[in-house]
């Protein structure tokens, strides 16, 4: 029996229609920005692997530091013990993120990530007495698959099964030029009339929503209205971390700054699952008490896996390197190119640049929207031409590791006016 046979036969694959999926593309080699096949095929990994892989596929000196570490310690239990990774990427982080920063709590992935700083949010109300329940969102929002993290993501195809079963969340409007000033009434409006313990958003640029990208000076705005008014700020930055946006982080764009920012995907440099949620001083010490039913009850069976963080660490020592800000930058400039020469298609309803993060919003007789039937045609174009573009509906994106070079953006770029023709 094949490899796809058994695939077929004992696979279940996320975020795929199992009736109408194309056969997967065994995959059995990954170097740099390719994926090669077991047909002799190749790929750009034009999309990071869901935007995890900073360094391309099988980076010598991330998978060197974990070799390593394999033969010194592959895992350890965190309660009550620790180990040299952990504490060394927990202070390697903090140095990176913004200075109100103060602890980092370990998980395993994005979605596990905002668990827990939604969690860390209401327990820090709880262990006041202060009775704050409510959580206020962005439409359109995704922050994962966990029922917390569905519950403040929007209400749509991801999480209709389970509608009744989310708790409360509200929602507003991503704010832009025309809306802030009705945004931020609503706001005002929400906390005045509601128990709000926090405020949670993806920082400048929306992810699973299609790429929607916002100003950071709105943003700012909004949290502000946050602190004057004790409500918590989470900066969901799994996707925007790392240097997506430009920036090492998408907080680096504010002025105000998130009391708690939950961080996974190019954590790992794409090597292995990893989550952190940090968070200020003020926060942690709402923990601290003689009372035990104040501790914070959360964890993981691989909380703090010491081959994970060591992945976390090889993959700093990278980005602390001049060179990859070098890359980003050239990334960001083609990106900015290419969207001036095509942003008059006519094919194209948008085309939006945030630091590395390039959309295409193409234009069809169906409405933006995830299920969009134009996602498969677009997916089987670039694979013919042996580019990974996952799209969002008919929303599709270029999102590269990045070392991807001038000549690989251009092929991209190229097959991309091809496409349009």
């Amino acid at each position: 029996m094949s490899i796809e046979e058994k695939d077929k036969r004992f696979v279940w694959h996320p975020f795929t229609h199992q009736l109408t999926a194309n056969p997967p593309i065994n995959i059995i080699k990954g170097e740099g920005v390719y994926f090669f096949d077991d047909k002799g095929n190749k790929y750009i990994d034009a999309i990071s692997s869901w935007w995890v892989n900073l360094h391309g596929h099988c980076n010598s000196y991330i998978s060197k530091k974990i070799s390593e570490q394999l033969f010194k310690l592959e895992h350890s239990i965190f309660s009550d013990f620790t180990h040299e990774p952990a504490v060394n990427l927990a202070e390697r982080l903090l140095q990176h993120l913004p200075e109100n920063q103060s602890k980092v709590f370990y998980s395993d992935n994005g979605s596990t990530a905002v668990e827990v700083a939604l969690k860390m949010t209401l327990q820090y109300w709880h262990n006041q007495k202060i009775s704050k329940t409510t959580f206020i969102a962005f439409e359109n929002a995704y922050h994962g698959d966990t029922f917390g993290g569905m519950s403040v993501g929007a209400r749509n195809v991801f999480n209709n099964a389970f509608e009744n079963l989310l708790f409360d969340v509200k929602h507003i409007p991503l704010p832009t030029d025309k809306n802030i000033n009705e945004v931020k009434a609503l706001l005002n409006k929400l906390i005045a009339d509601e128990n709000v313990a926090g405020f949670i958003f993806e920082p400048l640029v929306q992810g699973a929503a299609g790429m929607l990208m916002y100003d950071e000076k709105l943003l700012d705005e909004l949290i502000e209205i946050c602190n004057q008014n004790n409500v918590i700020t989470i900066a969901d930055e799994v996707m925007t971390g790392f240097g997506r946006t430009g920036k090492f982080f998408a907080n680096n764009y504010l002025k105000n700054k998130a009391d708690i920012i939950c961080l996974s995907k190019g954590l790992t440099g794409g090597y292995m699952p990893l989550g952190v949620t940090s968070c200020t001083q003020f926060i942690y010490d709402a923990f601290l008490s003689e009372d035990k039913t104040k501790t914070f009850f959360h964890g993981h069976s691989y909380t703090a896996n010491p081959t994970a963080c060591s992945a976390a660490l090889a993959s700093l020592d990278l980005l602390e390197n001049e060179d990859v800000w070098q890359k980003i930058k050239m990334i960001e400039e083609e990106h900015q190119k290419f969207k001036t020469k095509i942003n008059s298609n006519l094919k194209l309803k948008d085309v939006r640049v945030k630091g590395t993060i390039i959309a295409f919003e193409l234009n069809t007789d169906e409405q933006t929207h995830y299920l969009n039937n134009a996602a498969q045609t677009i997916t089987d174009f670039f694979l013919q031409k042996g580019i990974l573009l996952r799209p969002l509906g008919n929303i599709f994106y270029i999102l590269p590791p990045y070392v991807i070079t001038k000549e690989e953006l251009d092929y991209i770029y190229s097959t991309i006016e091809e496409f349009l023709r």
